[in-house]
Order: structure tokens, then C-alpha cells, then sequence
């Protein structure tokens, strides 16, 4: 009800006549490839019984989130690229807002129970099929996507009520958390403790899952006797693990600093690498040091041929 903004102007990145034709068709590109990749990824998944385990039911669930994950931003982004009209309405803003932080925070949970996931395999075997049950593994999907909701749910109930005066120019290219908060004329100190708090959580328990689980693996590993073992087991985790780096090491340079460092233009660019570049890698990376993946893939055109 302080709100007296009826809409944001999102500034995204200067740029020349001649150069917004080949920005567009750039981001473009790489969001319909991130599409296709993360869509592929699925139906191989779906359509090969030797893929029907759950380290490949939660890779088909990050490819479903990742797919809604890039359409929060970059349809929007693609329009004010050749666009001179860059508004956004409030509630425009507040939905892309919801839903971005609920798919970053559900990737931050699922990557650590895809760790969890490696932890169970190489170092418990023969309980595996006990512990990781499909029936759990469900139930660990839901969790993710409760805890995303959830923490998405009650940072926008705090920055929703932030007055905004006229301050209308938001010096991003997606509604994002700081920079609202940068624009806000009313005291959003509690919003920035609730929202600090709630990132200490969402980013914090996640990543110590995922290093706590790394270590027992390397431990294990390196106890197996043959060379070729331990190759084999670390083989299981190098995509994960590459994907784990790429996204907590983008998102925590923009998500873990002062307020007074959100001003910086750095901070763009680093974003461009999480919501732009690290989702069109993400299925390559899979694709690629995964001998399974590219054999089913293999398996499905030559079967659909």
C-alpha cells in the first residue's frame, strides 16, 4: 500500500544501434539452445530404462527447473534489448522476482541432494538401493521445491512492502533482490536481515552438504586398490561437481557481499554468467564427461533413425 510506483524502468546494458541486433540475436540463440539442451536431456532420460535411476531422475529435474529457471529472465530480457520501452509493472516485477528467487533457491537444495545422491552410491553400495528409494527420492524433489516457495515466498512478503517513492530505475536487467533495495526510499533494513538470514540458509546448508559429501567420496575413493576403480568412481561426480562450482561460485560473488557492493556494474555481468551462460552449459557439461548420457544418446536418435 506505500507503493507509489506503478511500474520499473529495468536501465539492463547500454548498448549502440549496431551492436542491439547481434546482442539479441546472440541471447536469443543461446536461449533456445539452453531449451532444446535441458528439454533433450529429459526425453533421453524418460525414453532409456538404463537411465531410470535416481542419480538421472534428479538430472531430469534440474533440467525441468533450469527450463523455467531461463524463462523467468530472458524472454523479457530479449524484448527490452530492441525495445526503447524497458517498464515493467510492479507486479510484474514482484512475480519474475518470486518465481527467480524460488528456482535459484530450489537449484541451490537439489544440487546438494544430487551431492547426497554420490554420497550414498560410492560410499554406502550396498545400501543404496535401500536408502535412495524412489519413494524418497520424491519426497527430496518436494522438499526442494517447498523450500524454494517457501524462502521465495517470505523475502517478497518483506520487499513487496518497501515503499519506492520515484524512484524508478532499476539499474539491472531483471528484477532482481538488491537492486530494489538499493531504490528503496523507506528503511529496508529489515528486509535486508530476513533476506540475509534467509541466504545465510538457503546458500550455507546446501553448500556444506555438498562439501561434507565430496569429502567422505574422496575418502572412499581413495581407498579403492585399482586405479581404474577409483577413476571410475570419481567419473560418477565430475559433472556434478563442475556444475556444482560453476553455479555456487557465480551466485555467491552476487548473493554474499555488502548492500554497498550491489551498485557496482560487476555485478551485472557476474549475473549474465548464472541466468545466461552457466544454464547453457550445464547439459554440455553432462553430455560430455558422462559416457552413460552420450551413449543413450546416441541409442535414441540411432532407434528413432
Amino acid at each position: 500500500n506505500e507503493t507509489k510506483v506503478m511500474y520499473f524502468v529495468l536501465l539492463g546494458f547500454p548498448t549502440t544501434a549496431e551492436l542491439q541486433l547481434l546482442l539479441f540475436s546472440t541471447l536469443l540463440l543461446v536461449y533456445l539452445l539452453t531449451v532444446l539442451e535441458n528439454l533433450l536431456i529429459i526425453l533421453i532420460i524418460r525414453s532409456n530404462h538404463s537411465l531410470q535411476n535416481p542419480m538421472y531422475f534428479f538430472l531430469g529435474n534440474l533440467s525441468f527447473l533450469e527450463i523455467w529457471y531461463v524463462s523467468v529472465i530472458e524472454p523479457k530480457m530479449l524484448v527490452d534489448v530492441l525495445s526503447r520501452d524497458k517498464h515493467i509493472s510492479f507486479q510484474g516485477c514482484m512475480t519474475q522476482l518470486y518465481f527467480f528467487v524460488t528456482f535459484v533457491c530450489t537449484e541451490y537444495i537439489l544440487l546438494a541432494v544430487m551431492a547426497y545422491d554420490r554420497f550414498v552410491a560410492i560410499c554406502k553400495p550396498l545400501r543404496y538401493p535401500l536408502i535412495m528409494s524412489h519413494r524418497f527420492c520424491a519426497q527430496l524433489i518436494a522438499g526442494c521445491w517447498m523450500c524454494g516457495l517457501t524462502t521465495s515466498s517470505i523475502k517478497l512478503s518483506f520487499i513487496a512492502r518497501l515503499s519506492y517513492c520515484d524512484m524508478d530505475k532499476i539499474n539491472h536487467y531483471f528484477c532482481d533482490i538488491s537492486p530494489l533495495l538499493n531504490i528503496s526510499c523507506s528503511n529496508s533494513s529489515l528486509a535486508e536481515l530476513v533476506d540475509f538470514i534467509l541466504a545465510l540458509m538457503v546458500i550455507m546448508v546446501p553448500l556444506c552438504t555438498v562439501v561434507a559429501s565430496y569429502i567422505c567420496i574422496m575418502f572412499t575413493v581413495l581407498k579403492i586398490p585399482s586405479s581404474q576403480g577409483r577413476q571410475k568412481a570419481f567419473s560418477t561426480c565430475s559433472s556434478h561437481l563442475t556444475v556444482v562450482i560453476l553455479f555456487y561460485s557465480t551466485t555467491l560473488f552476487t548473493y554474499a557481499h555488502p548492500k554497498l557492493m550491489y551498485t557496482y556494474r560487476a555485478n551485472k555481468l557476474v549475473s549474465v554468467l548464472y541466468t545466461v551462460v552457466v544454464p547453457l552449459l550445464n547439459p554440455l557439461i553432462y553430455c560430455l564427461r558422462n559416457k552413460e548420457v552420450r551413449f543413450a544418446m546416441r541409442k535414441t536418435f540411432t532407434c528413432r533413425r
